[in-house]
């Protein structure tokens, strides 16, 4: 499982927040998930590849990829 601790902050209109609260809520998922999922369907999408934290190694602190 991934760490979640990373903030990113996104200012949009409140009326558009409310829609997209209320849709997530109906699909009973978090907003947080939603755009968590829209983020790596765009990073694959783009060919981007990244190392997820919270593996066990690096929950560890461990860098050592053969750890991983």
């Amino acid at each position: 499982m991934e760490l979640k601790t990373a903030r990113l902050t996104v200012l949009i209109d409140p009326a558009k927040k409310a829609a997209f609260e209320r849709l997530c809520a109906s699909q009973d998922r978090t907003p947080s998930q939603v755009v968590r999922q829209l983020i790596r369907d765009h990073l694959a999408a783009h060919g981007v590849s990244y190392q997820p934290s919270g593996s066990a190694a690096a929950a560890a602190g461990n860098d050592d990829p053969a750890a991983r």
